[in-house]
């Protein structure tokens, strides 16, 4: 049996998760401990930890925050409300929102202004989905599937358009646009695509990879969409098996039975280390064979937040 490994690439961290993840770690090194993150600054367990063990205490709310301390808002964004909580207890503020997602936000206010509908194309209760619907509550509807189409009550004559979540399947969104414009063949394009760079490249990859992979595994954390979705992509796409792990360890013997080929992939939120550590194990069960297959280049940076960077130059860092 040829035992062989397809890396996907591109995977792993992109602009918006290393912007987020160096904001927390210069903010460290230029004001101490503690630096307080609300949420998770990104969605995944090892960097989450790792941050911890350097003084970050991440929290739920700016209410968790001591009033005038530091607090930095995570990668995926926060609506008007959270900013206004953070103002009325004078906390100092750093906003790691992704600059992508930030773009989502200001695609919401405009269109909002001149009174449209806007039915966001989201998972309900993920935080990016939340900060986006609060920058217009009144006008924005969340719509997971397909499927909650159908019960959705808009205000009549008003103006339609779509826009998404940055994190979900390309597939799945085309699938829930095409629905959408069945039922409101009025309904607007958004002026660019929402979902991210990164997201759609992971995909591509892994599209690529699945039909000859017996086996999947994505490196990524349960409450990461952009991981999950890369599970889900492998599946559609002809893998035969495929699995979300957090870190080798989980990695269960059971699932290489009669596998030649794996496919590996990690989501946009987890560091190149986690998938080394992966492909150590796997080159200790005999997969040595690893071929790289590369769906496109990414060169794409993201400054720092601006408050930081004032704060870095005053300190002459």
């Amino acid at each position: 049996m040829t035992k062989k490994v397809l890396l996907a690439a591109p995977r792993g961290y992109c602009a918006g998760v290393d912007r987020a993840v160096i904001t927390v770690e210069k903010a460290l090194d230029l004001y101490g401990a503690p630096v307080y993150v609300r949420k998770e600054i990104v969605h995944n367990k090892h960097v989450v930890s790792t941050l911890e063990a350097r003084g970050a205490i991440f929290v739920s709310e700016t209410d968790e925050v001591p009033e005038g301390a530091l607090v930095i808002f995570s990668a995926h964004g926060v609506s008007p409300a959270v900013h206004e909580a953070a103002a009325s207890r004078n906390l100092k503020t750093i906003d790691a929102t992704c600059p992508l997602v930030t773009k989502v936000h200001h695609e919401v206010k405009r269109f909002a202004s001149e009174d449209y509908d806007i039915l966001l194309i989201g998972h309900h209760g993920h935080e990016e989905v939340e900060g986006t619907a609060g920058e217009a509550p009144d006008n924005v509807h969340v719509i997971d599937t397909a499927d909650e189409i159908s019960n959705i009550k808009l205000r009549e004559g008003k103006k339609l358009i779509w826009l998404s979540q940055t994190t979900l399947s390309v597939d799945e969104t085309i699938k829930t646009v095409r629905a959408l414009k069945e039922k409101f063949p009025e309904i607007v394009d958004p002026p660019s695509d929402d979902i991210c760079y990164a997201t759609q490249n992971r995909q591509t990859a892994i599209k690529e990879i699945a039909p000859n992979a017996d086996l999947v595994l994505v490196v990524g954390s349960v409450n990461s969409s952009n991981s999950v979705r890369l599970v889900e992509v492998s599946l559609e796409y002809g893998a035969k098996a495929a699995y979300l792990i957090d870190y080798a360890a989980e990695v269960k013997d059971e699932w290489f039975e009669g596998v030649e080929t794996i496919g590996v992939s990690s989501g946009a939120s987890v560091p190149e280390i986690l998938v080394k550590d992966l492909l150590k194990d796997l080159a200790d069960r005999g997969y040595t064979d690893v071929e790289t297959v590369t769906a496109s280049e990414e060169h794409l940076l993201f400054a720092i937040p601006p408050e930081l960077r004032k704060d870095l130059k005053a300190a002459g860092k």
